[in-house]
């Protein structure tokens, strides 16, 4: 009787154990379908051989072109030439030519001085070589007659040279007052004061109603060369033999860019380098020379200069993007036809302008990753995008062009 009541205690248990275990199945047969979709889900993996998926890169061409070497540095805008026009007379301010901040031309007035003492000096002058010519005249008539009577024996041979030395001294007095006419007509030129040089006026310095001086120190105004213009800037000593080659071979192009080297604003010529290196800093000046006709350039202005030294010819050349650097060197991402990626160890000589030359390691016609390298290995199947020519970075105006290490 008591086993007989105990059998529906069994057949109880019996039924949550079969639900336990149906519950478990399902557990476990979901698993291992959400694992499956997630290995089908992992980029870059095959099943017996088949692309399940591919991870999106950026792929670049390999090319052979010329790779223009360039080093880059900071330099400051000078004026081509600068003169501080000063009074070469004493006198007063009657007039001044000119507005502060003007272009002025070679030749323009600037300023007036008072010029009527200076042109009674040259009146003076004037009328005193008028008196001696006077002089001379009559002098010479007297040498002709005491000549003649000479001859007749009718004055002495030292009346006559007498005579002869006076004629030739009032020539010399005559002489000296053809230059006294000259410091006078001189003085008075000075009186005008014109413009040396074509250039940009700055502050007006004195007034009309001033009194200047020859030995004033300060000046009237300062003009400044536009046009041409300079820029002086430096590289390392290291540099400087590579430099003069490229100067003694030719014209060495030379470009002015803003500070912060993203905007061109002159392009120029290499004029000269310096004699000598500054010892403090390691650096060599140098300076260049820009047409600067639309006065871009101005004294005084920062700005960034690239100075091509060299130019490789038929080069190897990848994007700068390229090229990683791992534990062991230098490495690229290399594209294969079966749009698996191969990564290849890479020499390289220059980097600049956003490009690296490649000595060795890489093929023109090949094709490289640029972009969304992480993650990738030897192997992993990609789905490459060719970079556009309009995408192609082009950050490197204001990178140095140096080796690579």
């Amino acid at each position: 009787m008591a086993s007989f009541q105990s059998f529906p205690f069994h057949r109880g248990w019996a039924l949550v154990i079969v639900l336990v275990m149906v519950a478990l199945g399902g557990y476990l047969g979901w698993r291992h379908i959400q694992g499956q979709g997630i290995a089908e889900t992992r980029p870059g993996k095959t099943d017996g051989g088949d692309k399940l998926s591919a991870v999106p890169v950026t792929v670049a061409p390999v090319k052979l072109t010329d790779f223009p070497v360039y080093l880059n540095g900071l330099g400051t805008v000078e004026p081509y030439d600068t003169v501080t026009v000063r009074s070469r007379v004493d006198g007063e301010v009657i007039k001044v030519a000119f507005k502060q901040g003007q272009m002025v031309k070679e030749g323009d007035i600037l300023v007036q001085i008072d010029p009527r003492p200076y042109q009674a000096a040259l009146d003076q002058a004037l009328a005193k070589k008028d008196q001696d010519e006077a002089n001379l005249k009559n002098a010479q008539l007297d040498l002709q007659r005491y000549g003649t009577l000479a001859k007749e024996d009718a004055v002495t041979r030292q009346q006559l040279d007498t005579q002869r030395a006076t004629v030739d001294q009032i020539t010399a007095q005559i002489k000296g007052d053809q230059a006294a006419i000259d410091n006078a007509q001189t003085q008075l030129n000075y009186a005008t004061i014109r413009s040396p040089l074509t250039g940009k006026v700055g502050f007006r310095l004195v007034d009309p109603g001033n009194i200047v001086h020859a030995a004033d120190t300060t000046g009237i105004v300062t003009i400044v060369k536009l046009q041409p213009i300079s820029v002086v800037f430096t590289a390392p000593e290291e540099s400087v033999s590579a430099i003069s080659n490229s100067l003694a071979a030719g014209v060495v192009p030379v470009t002015a860019l803003s500070s912060d080297g993203l905007r061109t604003l002159s392009e120029g010529r290499l004029a000269l380098v310096n004699n000598e290196v500054d010892q403090a800093t390691g650096t060599i000046q140098m300076k260049a020379t820009f047409e600067n006709k639309d006065n871009i350039l101005w004294p005084g202005l920062s700005v960034s200069t690239r100075l091509l030294i060299d130019t490789l010819k038929q080069v190897v050349v990848v994007p700068e993007d390229a090229v990683q650097r791992g534990p062991n060197g230098l490495y690229a991402f290399v594209l294969g036809g079966d749009d698996k990626v191969e990564a290849r160890d890479l020499k390289v000589a220059q980097e600049g302008n956003g490009q690296s030359v490649i000595l060795h390691g890489l093929s023109p016609g090949e094709k490289v990753v640029v972009e969304g390298q992480y993650g990738l290995k030897s192997g992993v199947v990609v789905q490459p995008i060719d970079i556009s020519p309009s995408a192609s970075p082009e950050k490197a105006t204001a990178s140095p062009a140096v080796k690579a290490p």
